[in-house]
């Protein structure tokens, strides 16, 4: 149920971020509600069914007092998961205290090899060796509390109930007696029990922890490209309630090395009908980026610098204008893709250079003109293909997204869905632990 959080995060996205070093409150609020933890419940059982199997089972020796064969010593060694199936299970939220999740009705079946030896009425040192098959059906409940350690998700087991309601020993070959059989699960039943319950409550305890940190490394990888990265730390301990599970996560910006003077603005220019001349595109710093009702709002200052050539082919004429430039973007996501409607844009004049003299007050309006109506859609259009494919390289087009909705607030953006368990990425937890 953790990765529930976690997947929903990596979907989401980041929200405004604060500065480092500041008291910083959550960037991302993560929400998912019960009606969303029961379709993740429903693969529950491939993680359960992990932790038996890798599970480390330890050899269970002892020996026992009879009254015709004396002291009897028995040894079960090289305890493994054969085979597992879950008929049903079920996940609760306790209020302001954990995700407990039942199971009822796994059919379990171990197997190993069994050593056993007395010594006879002759004297003589009997010792034999023959393989096992336990066939159990039991109910496991499990109350897992989360918590945050170093910015990281943390689970603990508070409580872990595995209750055998059968416990059959099968032994291997025709030749061996009835009553051995009958012995030794009348012998070893208990011993096996509490071996079972502590080995299989400790590695569900362990499997989780991994799984905690698998998930939140991929969307950290799922928010980052390149010198650009979301630190998306936890700011506390998950909140449990009886409807949702909620987490807070700083949404910090993180860049190593970026130039704001982004050689992508170039790239995004190179093929607009402006291209015919040449053109030089700074970016002054970095854009302000505001969440509002009306949409997400970018403020940013640029410098734009055409070069048309001169007809001697020796000189070239360059006019250079300095604007700061407000777009409102609504942003929408359907069919695995992203699309940017532009709702409005304003520009302010800062700064205007020309090497010509001759240069027209109509020449040069028409080119500061080209920037909103031709630059800044071009500009979005691109933006459109080059999330999408950045998204899609992280895996965004595997989930099964229903019914998204981007809803913009003052101060945040309102992210909600519907979607299918990401099957992928279960895939890949569950290979990461072979």
């Amino acid at each position: 149920m953790l990765a529930a959080v976690l997947l929903t995060l990596a979907l989401l996205g980041s929200a405004h971020a604060c500065s480092r070093g500041s008291s910083c409150p959550a960037g991302i609020a993560c929400r998912i509600t019960k009606p969303a933890l029961l379709v993740l419940n429903q693969e529950t059982a491939k993680v359960i069914q992990t932790a038996f199997q890798q599970a480390s089972y330890p050899d269970i020796t002892g020996e026992k007092a009879l009254m015709l064969l004396g002291r009897i010593k028995y040894g079960l060694h090289s305890i493994q998961v054969s085979h597992l199936s879950i008929a049903s299970s079920q996940v609760e939220l306790v209020e302001a205290q954990s995700i407990d999740i039942s199971i009822q009705n796994a059919s379990v079946i171990f197997q190993g090899t069994l050593n056993y030896g007395y010594t006879s009425a002759w004297g003589l040192n009997i010792d034999h060796a023959v393989d096992f098959k336990i066939d159990s059906a039991t109910d496991l409940r499990i109350s897992t509390q989360l918590t945050s350690d170093s910015g990281r998700v943390r689970t603990n087991a508070a409580s872990c109930h595995l209750s055998f309601h059968k416990l059959l020993l099968h032994l291997q070959g025709e030749r061996e007696p009835g009553w051995i059989q009958q012995l030794f699960t009348s012998v070893i039943s208990l011993t096996l029990k509490l071996v079972l319950k502590g080995q299989i409550c400790k590695e569900i305890d362990v499997i989780s922890n991994i799984m905690a940190d698998f998930v939140q490394t991929r969307a950290a990888s799922i928010l980052s490209d390149g010198d650009i990265g979301v630190d998306i730390s936890l700011t506390g301990p998950p909140d449990v309630t009886a409807t949702h599970l909620e987490s807070h996560h700083k949404a910090v910006l993180e860049t190593h090395g970026f130039n704001t003077d982004q050689e992508m603005f170039l790239e995004l220019f190179s093929n607009t009908p402006i291209s015919q001349t040449q053109v030089t595109v700074y970016c002054l710093k970095r854009p302000k980026i505001a969440c509002q009702n009306k949409g997400v709002v970018v403020t940013s200052s640029v410098v734009v610098k055409f070069l048309f050539p001169h007809p001697d082919g020796q000189s070239a004429v360059a006019h250079t204008f300095e604007e700061e430039i407000v777009t409102t973007v609504q942003a929408s996501y359907a069919k695995k893709k992203l699309s940017l409607r532009l709702l409005d844009v304003q520009t302010q004049p800062k700064a205007a250079s020309s090497t010509t003299e001759s240069s027209s007050k109509s020449v040069q309006s028409f080119l500061r003109s080209m920037v909103p109506t031709v630059g800044i859609p071009e500009v979005m259009t691109r933006l459109e293909e080059t999330l999408t494919a950045l998204m899609n390289s992280k895996g965004l087009d595997l989930f099964d997204i229903i019914n998204p909705e981007i809803i913009p607030r003052d101060g945040f953006l309102l992210l909600q869905m519907d979607f299918g368990f990401p099957e992928h990425l279960l895939v890949d937890f569950l290979q990461s632990l072979s």
